[in-house]
């Protein structure tokens, strides 16, 4: 969309008034995620509305500071980037200060409503002072952190277990017993979360799902006509960019792949993306090692958005495994939108949220999370170049009309307005 046209007077135009938010959110400055950037910072402030943002550093930074960002100001606070566990502890306390500027900006920035993203106790400060204020509260998650946490400190993955676990517990009662009953209104990432959400007894009527998206302009960039120039023309190739965290449980893409080459031994994989930990990649390269892959499986790392999904549009089809663990249940995958508005067919297994896309695009298979279906797919499709151009095509066309954040944001600016004039 160009957002030239998305002045005041077109926020008008539809009927209500601009919006004034406060967002208090877990994201770090500058944000990275496509759904603030593109969804808040672009559609919703080009269209008019204005929003304030509360946000802690990603660099370090040893004071607070206010600058302009995403359709307003943000009040960016201090951090600390040690290891140690003095300055985890001091880099929350920083990020809990900066929180309380929330009572000064709502008593004196006249909003519409606060939205809190993925904070706990924050998330009560900006309760008390939306009851104050009487201002609206929005909650939004796109993540069960408590249950993260929980897992985490069970699988023992977490770096200080018995942390982890007060965490979760103490996160998964304030956000259940506290936020989320008292919310005016609650947004969440996909429907398989609100369906979980809602056996905590939140209402479902109250939740509204929030998808992630792709900006429109990424459906039409894609030029498949380039010649290849980081994947060698003619190699049978697939690519899986995104994380890969231990809680993903990636060597379940080695394996498959492994009988992919069986059947067509030329075939490669790339991998685009990096875990939290180096020892992450190391359990990856080990499984490469032992089923004698190493001339197949590449590990690019990890890379800005746009080289990354260069390397998506060269390969000939895109694979996106999700091990189905309760904490990724629920997720809504940006990888795979993105790599439908590329025009690429899309090997995924049956997640919720992957099985709900692919059966209403056509845009590829969906198979049961199981090393033999999910190789058996990406040979058809490696073996069936047309079939897989053919559903490459369904699925951009699909985002166009449904995934594109213009029209996620037609629906949110929709729900904000009525919820605030209500």
């Amino acid at each position: 969309m160009n957002t030239a046209e998305q002045t005041p007077a077109n926020a008008q135009a539809r009927g209500r008034g601009r919006l004034r938010l406060l967002v208090v959110s877990s994201d770090t400055y500058p944000p990275t995620r496509v759904d603030v950037t593109v969804l808040f910072a672009t559609e919703l402030a080009g269209r008019g509305h204005h929003i304030d943002w509360i946000l802690q550093s990603e660099a370090a930074c040893p004071r607070a500071y206010v600058t302009p960002w995403g359709g307003g100001e943000a009040w960016v606070g201090a951090t600390d980037l040690g290891n140690s566990l003095f300055s985890r502890v001091r880099k929350h306390v920083l990020g809990i200060a900066n929180d309380l500027r929330i009572f000064p900006r709502l008593r004196t920035g006249h909003y519409d409503a606060i939205e809190v993203k993925d904070k706990f106790l924050s998330g009560v400060f900006a309760l008390v002072a939306s009851r104050l204020y009487r201002t609206k509260f929005i909650y939004w998650l796109s993540y069960p952190y408590p249950e993260h946490y929980l897992l985490s400190a069970r699988d023992g993955v977490a770096r200080y277990p018995f942390l982890y676990t007060l965490r979760g517990l103490g996160f998964k009662w304030l956000l259940y017993r506290c936020l989320l009953p008292a919310a005016d209104h609650v947004f969440v990432q996909s429907e398989q979360m609100r369906q979980e959400v809602a056996a905590h007894g939140i209402p479902l009527e109250k939740m509204t799902p929030v998808p992630m998206g792709v900006s429109a302009s990424l459906c039409t960039a894609a030029d498949l006509s380039k010649q290849r120039t980081l994947i060698p023309g003619g190699v049978p190739s697939l690519i899986y960019l995104g994380a890969l965290n231990k809680v993903r449980r990636m060597d379940f893409l080695i394996r498959a792949f492994a009988l992919v080459t069986a059947a067509i031994p030329d075939a490669r994989l790339y991998i685009v993306g990096r875990g939290d930990h180096p020892s992450d990649e190391a359990i990856l390269a080990r499984e490469v090692a032992r089923l004698h892959l190493e001339s197949s499986v590449f590990f690019v790392g990890q890379l800005p958005q746009q080289e990354a999904l260069r390397y998506a549009q060269e390969a000939d089809i895109c694979v996106s495994p999700l091990y189905p663990t309760p904490v990724l249940r629920v997720a809504s995958p940006t990888k795979l939108v993105e790599y439908m508005a590329m025009g690429k067919a899309v090997v995924a297994n049956d997640h919720p949220e992957q099985k709900r896309i692919i059966d209403a695009s056509g845009a590829g298979y969906s198979v049961a999370y199981d090393e033999r279906a999910f190789a058996d797919a990406a040979i058809k499709l490696l073996r069936n170049p047309d079939l897989a151009r053919l559903m490459g095509e369904r699925g951009r066309r699909f985002v166009l009309e449904h995934r594109a954040y213009k029209v996620i944001a037609d629906e949110l600016e929709e729900k904000l307005q009525s919820m605030v004039g209500g």
